[in-house]
This record gives C-alpha cells, sequence and structure tokens, in this order.
C-alpha cells in the first residue's frame, strides 16, 4: 500500500514540476530554438544583466509587489479582524462578496478596474495597478487570516482583560502575535499574486510604466530563449522566499540537556 502511494505521490510531483524542469534545463541550451539542444551555456543569464527595459519592468515589479503586500495585508487583516469579532449589518453579505472576488476570473476585474478609471479620468500606471493588485489580493489575504482567526480561543482575550489589559493592548500583544502566521502567509501570498498576474496588468498597465510578466509574456511571443533563463531565477527566487519564509515560521528549538550525577548506593 505505502509503494502505491509513493508512486501516486510522484506522479503528482512529476506532472506538476517536470514542465519547471524542463524550462531550466532549456535555460543552459545553445540554441536559438528550444526544440533543439545544441550544448551548455550561460548566454541566457548574461544577456538579462545587459537587457535594460527587462531590469527596469523587473525593479517595477518588485517595487509594486512591494507596496501590494503591504496595503493589501493592512486592509485584509482589519476585514478579517472586523468579520471575526463583530456583528453588524450586512456581514453575511460582505463575507459573500469577499468570496466572489476570489472566484471571479481575472479579465472581469481588470476590464471593470479600466472602465472605472476611464470613467474617473485616472492615468493608467503605477497608480491603476497599485489598485487592481491590492483589489485583487486583499480577499485573499482575509481569507487567510480568518482562517487563522478561527482556530484562536478566545479565552485568551478574556484572561488578558481580567489581568487589566485593554481591548487595545489584548489586540497587539495577545491577538495579534497568534495570528502573525496567517498575516505572513497573505502578505506572501500577495506579493506573489502581484508579482505573477498578467491579465489585469495587460489592461491597467500605463505606456510608461512596464512590469516584469508583460515583458516576459513579450519574450515567449517573440520566442526568445531568454525568457527560459528569466523564468530559471524567478522560480529560484520563489522557491528561496518558500524555505525562507518556512525557517522563520518554524524555528529551531534549542534543547538543553540537564546532565545529573548517578545516584550512589
Amino acid at each position: 500500500m505505502k509503494k502505491l502511494l509513493y508512486a501516486y505521490m510522484g506522479l503528482v510531483y512529476t506532472f506538476l514540476y517536470a514542465p519547471i524542469m524542463v524550462v531550466i534545463v532549456y535555460s543552459f541550451n545553445d540554441a536559438r530554438l528550444s526544440k533543439d539542444w545544441k550544448g551548455f551555456t550561460w548566454k541566457w543569464y548574461e544577456s538579462l544583466l545587459t537587457n535594460q527595459p527587462l531590469i527596469d519592468a523587473a525593479i517595477n515589479s518588485l517595487i509594486l509587489a512591494l507596496c501590494v503586500a503591504s496595503l493589501a495585508t493592512v486592509l485584509g487583516t482589519l476585514a478579517a479582524l472586523c468579520l471575526h469579532r463583530y456583528r453588524f449589518p450586512g456581514k453575511t453579505l460582505l463575507l459573500g462578496n469577499i468570496y466572489l472576488l476570489t472566484l471571479s476570473p481575472d479579465i472581469v476585474m481588470g476590464i471593470s478596474l479600466l472602465i472605472l478609471f476611464v470613467a474617473m479620468h485616472i492615468p493608467l500606471g503605477f497608480c491603476s495597478l497599485l489598485i487592481g493588485h491590492v483589489t485583487m489580493a486583499m480577499p485573499f489575504v482575509t481569507i487567510t487570516v480568518l482562517a487563522r482567526l478561527s482556530a484562536f480561543d478566545e479565552n485568551l482575550l478574556e484572561a488578558a482583560r481580567d489581568l487589566g489589559a485593554s481591548e487595545l493592548k489584548a489586540l497587539l500583544h495577545v491577538l495579534l502575535p497568534l495570528t502573525l502566521p496567517g498575516i505572513a502567509a497573505g502578505w506572501l501570498l500577495s506579493f506573489t499574486l502581484s508579482m505573477d498576474d498578467v491579465i489585469i496588468s495587460v489592461f491597467l498597465s500605463g505606456p510608461g510604466f512596464d512590469v516584469l510578466p508583460l515583458q516576459m509574456y513579450s519574450l515567449v511571443l517573440r520566442s526568445r530563449p531568454s525568457v527560459n533563463a528569466l523564468s530559471a531565477v524567478m522560480f529560484c527566487m520563489t522557491l528561496a522566499l518558500i524555505v525562507l519564509s518556512q525557517f522563520f515560521a518554524n524555528p529551531r528549538r534549542k534543547t538543553a540537556t540537564v546532565q545529573t550525577p548517578d545516584a550512589k548506593s
């Protein structure tokens, strides 16, 4: 039974990661077209360092993703706290709309925001992308933090109040620290969504502000082999970010061993 389970897991992981491994391998291919192997080379990685529009787009995407992740995390966490702790008219409707946004197609959201910005005479660029990506990412943060709050023991807050803590202090020193893993997961998810988004960025990026996913899409359309190297770099950066987050989420606990002398009879 275990061998069958391992075989099934191997098939699942192969199905998920085999295409990525193929892209990484062909990022070292010396051929102009990826279908033929012509030898090992580093030139596609070197070309990334000399492609100034690509570097500018990467910097724009990084700045945008950091702003989106921070703003979406703050707004999503506040929304999750309100939905978890308070009762107010329309709470069920608001929660349903949050779930609806996570299921809504990106192309519908992109077209809707584009029509809104054009009607309000808002220029397309960094601000429009920031609003669009925050709108896309905030519901995921809210759901992630809500899932963490659902396992929270309310008796801890009552104990903090019994010990003299105000509601604000109990929130800052008890509730938020215990919810921090969910908040960090929401931040990472928002950062990833912003860095990877193509559809909304197509509609909301102006002529003076380009982002990395659109540059990668143009490289694919022009059959540039450097897109394989760029994909490999992004995958390695994502993997490093996940490992780093796991390291901080589960720090190694040092256990001290106490040696006691043997009892003498």
